[in-house]
């Protein structure tokens, strides 16, 4: 209930009716925002739990107002390559290919927090979480398998009285940083998905029904017998769905936690080399109680910034975030992160260039 809030305070808070008329396309110009609103930014649904309570928390201590559209990682992209918000949000970091056509120059990805993509299902009467791999998720999305009660799915839950149901497949229908993470993480270990739809923040998927943003998704899933889909692990939770138990590489079943989450991070920081850009994987990590799914989030932000103020304004902000902010994060279901990378980020920040056209 407390996370709901917070997502509904941000909304209210934050929205305008303008923003509404734009759409998940098109953001309002820079030069027509209102001057109640110091910072704008698109993107991720994945981190919009927190973010909102990060902006709503940020505006208390400093008066600086944040607006943010929960829009999804590709249209948060496009915002930002064509400058029409101070700064995107991404839960699959930019291509090549993006960046070379990013209006404002050179792009630099921040990690703020980790998550998990979680595989929540509605299924009457199973009250223990099931028990799934990378190979039999990819094949359920495929469409492969198509009930419940398949051996495939049956041999890895002994017990549990599964129904004779038809699996109803709920994925993105818009792109998506999560399942980017996702479609990721399907892509290392199932040969026929990365064969097929491979990975990306849109891909062709071969069955099921489309929802916009993780709320769409989850609210499909929690109003439909039989469906199974993949959100962040705050949405799971916030709609009272539950998460599936994933065998990792050491061969383990692990559920998605902020512990667990966190180990799948563990070590990478300190093998990062100095020049790292961020743009980096941790799906199906080592690590016996990694869990298999997770992924860093990331705020983009321009290296130059022409406009002084509002470039003072946002670093500060990211600087807040990766301190007092990372303070916040577990208690919403995301896992902070690992105390060597913050450090190394604080001092990245110091790259920003402000009053500097690109």
């Amino acid at each position: 209930m407390k996370r709901f809030i917070f997502a509904v305070l941000a909304v209210a808070v934050a929205c305008s009716p303008d923003q509404s008329k734009n759409g998940g396309n098109a953001a309002t110009p820079a030069n027509q925002r209102s001057g109640s609103v110091d910072l704008t930014g698109a993107g991720a649904t994945f981190p919009y739990p927190l973010y909102s309570k990060w902006f709503s928390d940020y505006a208390a201590n400093t008066g600086v107002k944040i607006n943010y559209q929960s829009i999804g990682s590709g249209g948060g992209i496009r915002q930002f390559s064509e400058q029409t918000v101070d700064f995107g949000a991404t839960d699959g970091p930019m291509s090549d290919e993006e960046l070379s056509h990013a209006k404002g120059g050179a792009v630099l990805h921040v990690p703020t927090v980790l998550g998990g993509v979680v595989i929540t299902y509605n299924l009457t009467g199973v009250t223990q979480p099931l028990k799934l791999t990378g190979p039999l998720v990819a094949s359920i999305f495929l469409g492969q398998v198509k009930k419940w009660n398949d051996p495939a799915i049956a041999a890895l839950n002994p017990g549990v009285r599964l129904p004779s149901q038809d699996i109803l497949v709920v994925h993105r229908s818009d792109g998506s940083g999560t399942t980017y993470v996702f479609t990721d993480y399907l892509t290392a270990v199932s040969p026929d998905w990365s064969k097929g739809p491979k990975k990306g923040k849109e891909v062709p998927w071969p069955v099921g029904l489309g929802g916009k943003g993780n709320e769409g998704v989850s609210g499909l899933v929690k109003q439909t017998s039989g469906a199974v889909g993949y959100v962040e692990l705050a949405y799971a939770k916030q709609n009272g769905l539950p998460s599936a138990m994933i065998r990792n590489a050491a061969g383990n079943f692990i559920g998605p936690s902020t512990e667990t989450i966190t180990a799948a991070a563990s070590g990478v920081a300190d093998k990062l080399p100095p020049n790292t850009d961020y743009r980096i994987s941790i799906v199906n990590g080592p690590g016996a109680n990694a869990y298999p799914i997770s992924s860093f989030t990331w705020i983009l932000a321009y290296v130059n910034q022409p406009d002084s103020v509002k470039g003072r304004k946002l670093v500060d902000f990211l600087r807040w975030a990766l301190t007092d902010g990372e303070k916040e994060a577990t208690s919403l279901d995301y896992a902070p992160l690992p105390a060597s990378m913050t450090a190394q980020l604080k001092s990245r920040l110091d790259s920003i260039k402000l009053g500097v056209a690109r």
